[in-house]
């Protein structure tokens, strides 16, 4: 599966965000919990160059949260500050303001050496499409100032929005890059929701679901489908899961099309419990830590 999409208002975006960085004082990025690494724009780090970061890996509650806290330790081993939240829930929002004032503790010191009066703090967000950006900021401020959407591409245009006395906040519109080297990131995007559907073959993505559940939660796939083993061929799989949720067409034909749709929705719904798939990055870090 070949993935390119940079749509022109993206790469207006990126342009934007360059230009207003000398306006802010920190970066909140945005990731999804399930993909914490795959939800990030390697353009990003380019973007932003050395200007402090805080990373709020999103949907917590969507994630293995045995995994969200190596995540959590990952990112900090790296340099880099990390809060799990829930921004559709408003969990752990709370630590945000702290821990950004602990990130820019040393540039607050030398303003008041200077005898420079304690402002808000100027932060901006950035992020891929769907990853919570809006719900994030509505929960902040306490309105709905954001439009929201739980689908990819709702924030088009960047706009300032205040929080209390304390911060203000620039949105951004979500910027995804002009190509995915390596596919595993286009099935994780894809398959968690941040890349429209109408631009993949969905097929494909329940295959990839599958096969990863196969082999990281085995148990979960067969107790959601009812499945004593596991088919080892795909064409099977699919045709079990089809008659266990009645996905069939006149004379009894598997619908593989309402078949792969019921597979994604699954995932995207919670129904296999909370899933981490960027596995591989963590495994490889622990091996590079022995």
């Amino acid at each position: 599966m070949t993935i390119q999409w940079f749509p022109g208002h993206m790469a207006k975006a990126r342009r934007q965000v360059t230009e207003k960085l000398k306006l802010v004082d920190i970066i909140f990025e945005l990731v999804d919990a399930r993909i914490p690494i795959s939800s990030r724009n390697p353009m990003i780090d380019e973007i932003i160059n050395q200007k402090p970061r805080l990373i709020l890996i999103n949907k917590a509650d969507m994630a293995d949260p045995h995994r969200t806290k190596q995540w959590v330790a990952y990112f900090e081993e790296k340099g880099i500050r990390a809060l799990a939240i829930n921004s559709d829930k408003g969990v752990g929002l709370q630590q945000i303001h702290k821990a950004t004032m602990d990130i820019l503790q040393e540039k607050w010191d030398r303003m008041k050496s200077r005898g420079i009066k304690p402002r808000a703090v100027r932060a901006m967000i950035v992020g891929i499409p769907n990853v919570g950006k809006s719900t994030l900021i509505n929960r902040l401020v306490k309105k709905n100032i954001a439009q929201t959407g739980n689908r990819p591409g709702v924030t088009k245009a960047q706009q300032w929005i205040k929080v209390g006395k304390e911060m203000e906040l620039l949105d951004t519109p979500g910027i995804l890059w002009p190509k995915f080297e390596d596919q595993e990131v286009g099935y994780r995007l894809a398959l968690t929701g941040a890349i429209k559907d109408t631009l993949l073959n969905l097929h494909e993505i329940a295959i990839y679901a599958l096969k990863f559940l196969e082999t990281y939660y085995p148990e979960r796939l067969k107790k959601r489908y009812e499945l004593e083993e596991i088919p080892s061929d795909v064409v099977e799989l699919f045709e079990a899961i089809g008659k266990r949720r009645g996905c069939l067409m006149a004379g009894g034909t598997i619908d593989f099309d309402k078949t792969a749709e019921v597979i994604v929705r699954d995932v995207r719904n919670v129904q296999f419990g909370p899933l981490t798939f960027d596995l591989d990055v963590l495994e490889k870090a622990a091996s590079e830590n022995k």
